[in-house]
């Protein structure tokens, strides 16, 4: 994380240099206009004499005003460069670094959550380097140059004894801070959990309805909800006890600088002007010092967002750095998998189990079994999104580990059960936004997908947009559209995992017609719990437990009078065309 602030930083070196000159000039500049009022009243005692000389000062303070304008408006610039270049750079590595997490390590992390480390912790700490860059530069410049201007202007015994109260308003701040800090945290671990909270409950809105759990909904959320309010409630009262501690002592600053200085006008030592001066440099000090518990406020909610988010940082990658004539290469789908056993991280209890699987290229594999048999858990290794023992799985010879993972995928065209759609258009779904396809080569994969027809007949066609998740399609036409991705990506290996589930029987038949055809000299494995959407595979093999009861093909296993007969005979009816259901 630390490197990713540091590369971003980098790239605006000339912004940050340009920043700090801007505000170094205005700080100085802001001096003038007190000088410029404290000598105009000190004129004011022969103003006949003076009057040329007080209209050009006030002449050139609306000069100054302007020039004030010209140079705020350069570091207000810079700083918003610098500050959302940070928060762009900053999101854009967060994705990226999603994108290449183990599946074991995404899982492992809550919808709510996530949302949480782009919104809030970003924008921390995009915040803290706002108000660093900027209402800190601010606060270095004004204690140098506007402390120096009243030393040396006007009374260096008055300068320090005006500056002693906010040294100790400081010191005060300090002691307050860890309690800020404390209440963020709490803060931030309640909007966590009802950014989770919120998040299932959108996920999960069909069911509530269907259940009538609005009620019981609304209620948790209130509880939440409230607590998030007391959080946040807390971490304001010790915020503004900051602000009230810094108002209270920067009081005791012109008062000093009232009785004191009125003290040195009376003995001649300062004049009336140079005493107006001096509490105009105090007024500088409003701004900068109200900041500083703001700036420390900001720094420690950085400095929580800074470590949840460097934690996943810290997590595993997969590593997905292929030169393009590595992607190029072709596997042709001999599949052998040798004594495999495998169990979910922090998962004692096998979930595979000394499997042994044999596909040559051009073959077709059939896997039925019980839930929870692992089914599609071998897949989810046969693609390496999880970690695979060496020497258990081998593609043409080679073990699956010395595979790059980028061939490896590129070579796999694995459609999942979950169908997951995008918000977007139905071509942009199919082609999975890869500009490489062309429009017919998209809509003759939907014709072999038994989807064609129904997209003709939609008001813009291939070009159609769909909602969220796909929740405008049936469950078959979403199937289907996913489907149609294995049609265009034309994999040398294609996985169907529980594809067929929607589809009605005749739908189903017409395309594992076409999956047949299509697949030709490719490898593919078709995980289905119907007999009918595997019996035409080479060699079909049966999971219970994550071990493999039963192989052979639809005849034999037939014969053996096992759970694939049982599966048969609870599936076997027959339609007025005499199919299989």
């Amino acid at each position: 994380m630390r490197k990713v602030i540091l590369d971003s930083l980098k790239k605006y070196k000339l912004s940050f240099l340009i920043h700090f000159i801007f505000i170094g000039l205005n700080i100085y500049i802001l001096t003038i206009p007190a000088k410029i009022i404290g000598d105009i009243v000190d004129m004011l005692y022969d103003i006949e004499t003076n009057k040329q000389y007080i209209i050009n000062n006030i002449y050139f303070l609306l000069g100054i005003c302007v020039v004030l304008i010209c140079v705020r408006m350069v570091w207000k610039y810079t700083e918003t460069v610098i500050s959302r270049g940070l928060e762009k750079d900053i999101k854009l590595k967060l994705f990226k670094r999603f994108l290449k997490l183990k599946l074991k390590d995404i899982q492992n992390i809550k919808n709510g959550e996530i949302m949480s480390y782009f919104v809030k912790d970003t924008n921390e700490i995009r915040g803290a380097t706002y108000r660093i860059i900027s209402h800190g530069a601010r606060i270095f410049y004004t204690f140098i140059i506007a402390i120096y201007q009243m030393a040396s202007g006007v009374n260096i015994y008055l300068t320090i004894a005006t500056i002693i109260p906010i040294i100790i308003a400081c010191f005060m701040m300090v002691k307050i801070k860890n309690q800020v800090e404390k209440s963020f945290v709490k803060a931030q671990k309640q909007f966590t959990e009802l950014s989770e909270y919120v998040q299932e409950s959108t996920d999960s809105i069909q069911t509530t309805k269907a259940y009538v759990c609005e009620k019981k909904q609304l209620e948790d959320f209130i509880k939440k909800n409230r607590k998030v309010k007391q959080s946040n409630n807390t971490v304001d009262i010790y915020s503004n006890l900051l602000t009230t501690t810094v108002n209270i002592c920067f009081g005791l600053c012109y008062s000093i600088a009232l009785l004191y200085g009125g003290k040195l006008v009376v003995d001649g030592q300062i004049t009336v002007g140079e005493l107006i001066t001096f509490n105009g440099y105090i007024g500088l000090f409003v701004g900068p010092v109200k900041w500083i518990p703001t700036v420390i406020t900001r720094v420690k909610r950085a400095q929580i967002s800074y470590k949840r988010l460097n934690k996943v940082f810290e997590l595993d990658t997969e590593k997905i750095n292929v030169k393009e004539k590595e992607i190029e290469n072709v596997l042709e789908g001999n599949i052998v998998i040798k004594d495999l056993t495998f169990h979910y991280p922090k998962i004692m209890e096998n979930a595979l189990e000394n499997i042994n699987i044999k596909i040559k290229k051009g073959e077709t594999l059939g896997i039925i079994g019980t839930i929870g048999s692992g089914k599609t858990t071998l897949m989810n290794l046969l693609t390496r999104l999880y970690s695979v023992p060496r020497g258990k799985i081998e593609i043409d010879g080679k073990d699956i580990n010395d595979i790059p993972i980028e061939v490896l995928r590129e070579n796999i065209c694995y459609i999942t059960q979950d169908n997951f759609l995008f918000s977007s258009t139905l071509k942009d779904n199919i082609s999975l936004f890869k500009e490489e396809y062309r429009i017919d080569e998209i809509k003759d994969s939907t014709k072999k997908a038994v989807i064609y027809d129904e997209i003709s007949k939609m008001p813009k066609g291939i070009e159609t947009k769909i909602q969220e998740r796909g929740v405008d399609l049936s469950g078959g036409q979403k199937q289907r559209v996913a489907i149609s991705r294995a049609f265009l990506k034309n994999s040398h290996i294609l996985i169907f995992d529980d594809t067929f589930s929607a589809l009605d029987n005749r739908t189903s038949q017409s395309l594992l017609k076409n999956i047949k055809e299509f697949s030709g000299e490719k490898t593919c494995i078709i995980i289905s719990n119907k007999v009918s959407d595997i019996k035409d595979s080479n060699e079909i093999i049966v999971l219970k437990d994550g071990e493999i009861i039963e192989r052979g093909n639809h005849e034999q296993l037939i014969k053996q009078h096992g759970l694939y007969n049982e599966f048969y005979e609870q599936q076997f009816t027959k339609t007025e065309e005499g199919m299989l259901v």
